[in-house]
């Protein structure tokens, strides 16, 4: 079994009122295996929490810096953590 790795992301650019947070759900889901969050900041990024496999944590960052069609993604900062195993999916916080 793949060891499971934590990334704590936060996502730069035109981020927010273009769907990042429910895409980000979804290429979460159709990666599978992933556990964590995404949210909206004051600051008009976009942070995610994110476990898993290793590879699979990766292909989420991959597509975190796309984002959906009307995101432009400035700079995804990646700061790696002892996973926490406290999330059962991967969901967006309000």
């Amino acid at each position: 079994m793949a060891e499971t790795v934590r990334a704590h992301l936060t996502i730069k650019g035109k981020v927010q009122g273009v769907w990042y947070r429910g895409s980000t759900q979804a290429a979460a889901a159709r990666i599978g295996a992933l556990t964590g969050w995404v949210r909206n900041l004051p600051d008009r990024d976009v942070e995610a929490v994110v476990e898993g496999p290793r590879d699979r944590v990766d292909a989420l960052i991959a597509w975190c810096h796309q984002g959906p069609p009307s995101a432009h993604v400035t700079a995804v900062d990646v700061v790696w953590e002892e996973p926490s195993g406290n999330h059962r999916d991967f969901h967006v916080r309000y």
